[in-house]
């Protein structure tokens, strides 16, 4: 499984690249604060909804700790999605928060 850093995505996204992550938590964590521009699938509803993602596209994938995110990611890469997880997750986020 591919992992990147927290560290390594806020220093992506301030030069401009354009991620597409995706925050597995559930609502009330994303309400409690999320990094901007996610796309929010809660873990237990990925598999109905992984369809909603595009299979040329990379994705990150995002929870609080990196466990839920690292599911997700094997499972998707299962289903042949480019993914790679957040270790870490947001307790290790130093970036902006919305």
């Amino acid at each position: 499984m591919k992992e990147i850093t927290p560290k390594e995505v806020k220093q992506r996204l301030e030069n401009g690249e354009q991620l597409n992550l995706v925050d597995v938590r559930e609502v009330d964590e994303v309400q409690a604060g999320h990094i901007p521009g996610i796309t929010h699938i809660p873990l237990g509803l990925l598999e109905f909804r992984a369809h909603e993602l595009d299979k040329s596209k990379p994705y990150i994938m995002v929870c609080r700790s990196g466990g839920r995110s690292g599911k997700a990611t094997e499972y998707l890469e299962s289903q042949g999605f480019d993914v790679t997880n957040m270790s870490g997750g947001m307790l290790k986020w130093e970036g902006k928060v919305e």
